[in-house]
């Protein structure tokens, strides 16, 4: 079951509480986070237009500027310090009774000429600053040198403040800035007010959605708890049903209970069928114990069902008796078997089945054990042996008619020659007739010689062979015909085969023969290679456009003594048949009246032994 994140409640009540603590708190949070910023910039656009108004007004009470003011002065025009004092004096008053109507704002004048502070106010705090130059860093140096107004936030002359600086332009020349600004503090002071208003607002919500959640979840996790108390029952009970209840729970509890009970029909149905039919079933766990048994395997085994569950499955049979088990195959390596031939070793009986199994998986494909599915095949191999036994006994009969045919023939000829010799005296007779007498017994020696060694199979001698090469050697010897043209199409990238070279050779000479044969006039023999589709197979065939072969006469084209040709034995294609055969291959021969004959020889690259089938 997998496993939810480190600190996180795993009940549904709990999952409700969290999901509603961050439905309600994540807006509500968010909400007053930007109300919070909106409220910040509204305030300190507030604080902006309010200090440059009072800048505006500041650079309204100047009027024509400081040299207007300067007007009346009689002093010394080199003693700056004396002028700026009387400009002070004109000019503390208006500052003084702005900031009093604005408290927390300093406001004030600086004379550029001079290069000093004409006045800030209120005189009673910052009156010490009149006089002094601003430092070559402070920002009113911009504004003095670009001619616009700009706010400032930072350390300046008077702290940590919010700073509105306005130049004083008369006649189109800088004459200095105004100033209005205001302590951080103070704006601080408000924004934190806001905060705090904004916070209260959101736990507010925050708990009020806690609340209502939880007096919510309370009949819902009951539902629920219904629910999974009753698909708890359900995974081993099918019988047992959820109650009824309301609302969506409800129409979920309806539908589970409508499932279980289609789960159960089907599994009655599965189990009357496997424990109806003919073949044994067995099946087992990942540790090889049986975990179902049908009737018709504990009848093939020979034990009870109370006996068989959770029995070992390698207990069932002779322990002194090697046996390689197909279902025991398939849970180790995962391999699936079908319908494989298999004597198992029962300690009564020897049982013959054919055997077909494969790997048993849950709903996430995980391997949880295997199963077989028996057949019995004694009574089908009682069978199947008494056929073999009539069909060799009627191929040993068509044999023995065909050798008697084919020895008939030349011996009834020998007797004509020498009852008609013996009655005669004339050496010339003789001498005419005693050819013939001779190549009559050299025919029933050729049908000798070709019968012992159509039915003394010798060893064959196994080793890699390029069926290109074979090919080439047979063209040489298989000779040429005046009217037969000979062409090959070889695969060039025709791989080894294991094979008895000598006997393919003598397979393909008989082939390529009998096609050459085929050929009555001129006409055309073809000799090709390939690879057959599945890789593993290797294919040479051999066509004409000779007379071709009757349908009637196809089908018995590999039987011993069977020829079409007048001067044929009838052995030559049944030992092709026959070496193909032992070497695991096929051969085939398709054929059309008039339009001539294939035949095609397939065999396997690997050679596999009797013992390995």
């Amino acid at each position: 079951m997998p496993r939810g994140l480190p600190g996180l409640p795993h009940s549904l009540r709990g999952k409700l509480l969290l999901l509603s603590l961050i439905v309600v708190s994540v807006p509500i949070m968010t909400a007053g986070y930007f109300l919070d910023r909106q409220g910040q910039q509204t305030l300190l656009q507030e604080k902006e237009e309010r200090l440059f108004g009072l800048d505006r007004l500041l650079d309204a009470q100047l009027g024509s500027g400081f040299d207007a003011l300067l007007a009346d002065y009689d002093g010394d025009r080199a003693d700056g310090a004396a002028m700026v004092r009387h400009l002070n004096a004109r000019l503390a008053t208006v500052t003084d009774q702005m900031a009093a109507a604005n408290p927390g704002v300093g406001v004030g004048y600086y004379d550029l000429e001079r290069n000093a502070i004409v006045t800030y106010g209120p005189s009673a705090q910052y009156g010490a600053t009149v006089g002094r130059p601003i430092p070559p860093d402070h920002p009113g140096w911009a504004v003095m040198r670009s001619g616009k107004p700009a706010m400032e936030a930072g350390p300046q002359v008077r702290g940590l403040i919010l700073n509105a600086m306005w130049p004083i332009v008369r006649n189109d020349r800088v004459q200095g800035y105004v100033w209005a600004n205001q302590l951080s503090d103070d704006v601080d002071h408000q924004t934190a007010a806001m905060d705090r208003a904004i916070l209260a607002v959101t736990i507010a919500g925050v708990v009020l959605g806690i609340l209502l959640t939880q007096a919510m979840s309370r009949g819902l996790t009951r539902d629920v708890r219904l629910v999974t108390d009753g698909l708890a029952r359900l995974r081993t009970d099918l019988h047992h049903s959820i109650p009824p209840l309301a609302g969506e729970i409800g129409e979920i509890a309806a539908k589970i209970n409508v499932m279980a009970q289609s789960l159960l029909d089907a599994k009655s149905l599965t189990e009357d069928i496997v424990q109806s039919i003919a073949d044994g079933v067995i099946a087992i766990d990942r540790d090889g114990r049986i975990t179902a048994i049908n009737p018709a395997a504990r009848h093939m085994v020979g034990v009870a069902e109370a006996e068989a569950i959770g029995r070992p499955y390698n207990s069932l049979f002779d322990p002194a008796a090697p046996f390689s088990s197909v279902l025991l195959d398939t849970l180790e390596h995962g391999c699936e078997h079908v319908d494989v031939a298999v004597e198992m070793p029962l300690p009564r009986q020897m049982l013959d089945v054919s055997a077909s199994s494969s790997l048993l998986r849950d709903s996430h494909g995980t391997a949880i054990g295997a199963v077989v599915v028996l057949k019995d095949r004694t009574e089908q191999s009682r069978l199947r042996t008494q056929v073999m036994r009539a069909d060799r006994l009627a191929a040993l009969g068509e044999l023995m008619a065909g050798v008697a045919h084919e020895i008939r023939n030349p011996l009834t000829s020998i007797r004509g020659f020498v009852q008609f010799l013996e009655a005669c005296d004339d050496v010339r007779e003789w001498r005419r007739y005693s050819p013939e007498i001779i190549r009559q017994v050299d025919s029933l020696n050729r049908i000798i010689t070709e019968l012992l060694e159509f039915g003394r199979p010798r060893p064959p001698a196994i080793r890699p062979v390029q069926l290109n090469d074979l090919v080439h050697e047979v063209t040489r010897l298989a000779g040429h015909k005046a009217n037969v043209q000979l062409r090959l199409a070889l695969c060039a990238e025709l791989p080894l085969i294991e094979a008895d070279g000598e006997a393919l050779k003598q397979a393909l000479l008989n082939l390529l023969i009998n096609a050459m044969q085929a050929v009555e006039t001129l006409g055309t023999v073809r000799i090709e290679t390939h690879v057959e589709a599945d890789g593993a197979t290797v294919a040479v065939a051999i066509s004409d456009d000779g007379a071709g072969i009757l349908p009637e006469d196809l089908e018995k084209i590999f039987d011993p003594f069977f020829s079409t040709k007048p001067q044929g034995t009838g052995l030559g294609l049944a030992m092709v048949h026959r070496i193909v055969d032992a070497h695991h291959g096929t051969v085939a021969m398709t054929s059309r009246p008039g339009a001539g004959t294939v035949a095609t020889m397939r065999l396997p690259r690997l050679h596999i032994k009797k013992d390995e089938v």
